[in-house]
């Protein structure tokens, strides 16, 4: 499809914990002052998740924007570029899987999971409603897997920083290529065929009233 030549992916690295990121709206204007390319990734979060699939705003931008990779796809077919799909890669440590099934447990649970094997995950995968059925959710990943394979000592380096606060064991072991996504029900399929098995172990939890399942592979680090 000519389509395909005119989508360009731009990368928006970690904000940083400075950063003071918003959601876009009429009324922050004036006071916006998100990265640009992240500001278009909170474009499309803005409306897919929060107008279509009515998550909270409240809870669109989290704790692990600023110290994420985000990715933005353009559809340069005009004379203005527009953005049409989103990526976020979170690098280590995740928060423990209790802090979603076990909410009031969490409270008592710490802050980042230091204990198992650790991965970066994929999250907030959005593709606008005019674009979607074009395989461009699969390309997202993979264009954020091939990134991560060949950055391994960036992703270290985010988990450092994290680690640097005195919650890190002893002994931090480093990222070696396993990957988390967190995926709704009715994409379990799109992932599965990207590599990831789901782990029955982890359950089937609500975010948002909408029921999401634990997915893992491994990527081949380019050293």
């Amino acid at each position: 499809m000519a389509l395909k030549t005119t989508l360009l992916t731009s990368i928006q690295p970690p904000p940083g914990p400075s950063a003071n990121l918003v959601l876009p709206s009429d009324t922050t204007a004036n006071t916006n002052t998100n990265p640009a390319i992240f500001n278009d990734a909170m474009i499309i979060r803005k409306f897919v998740f929060i107008d279509e699939q009515h998550c909270t705003a409240e809870s669109e931008i989290d704790s692990d924007d600023a110290r994420s990779w985000h990715w933005v796809l353009y559809d340069n077919s005009t004379a203005t570029s527009t953005p049409v799909g989103v990526i976020r890669l979170v690098p280590p440590p995740q928060a423990p899987h209790a802090h979603l099934t076990e909410p009031t447990a969490a409270q008592e649970s710490p802050e980042y999971d230091w204990v198992h094997e650790p991965c970066i995950k994929l999250t907030r995968v959005a593709i606008m409603p005019s674009f979607r059925g074009l395989g461009l959710g699969r390309r997202l990943v993979e264009t954020a897997l091939e990134w991560a394979a060949v950055h391994a000592a960036d992703i270290d380096e985010a988990a450092a920083q994290i680690a640097s606060r005195g919650q890190s064991p002893v002994t931090r072991i480093p990222w070696r290529g396993l990957v988390l996504v967190h995926a709704q029900v009715d994409v379990e399929g799109m992932y599965a065929g990207l590599g990831f098995e789901t782990d029955q172990s982890l359950g089937r939890w609500d975010e948002e009233g909408i029921e999401h399942v634990g997915m893992f592979r491994w990527v081949v680090l380019d050293k």
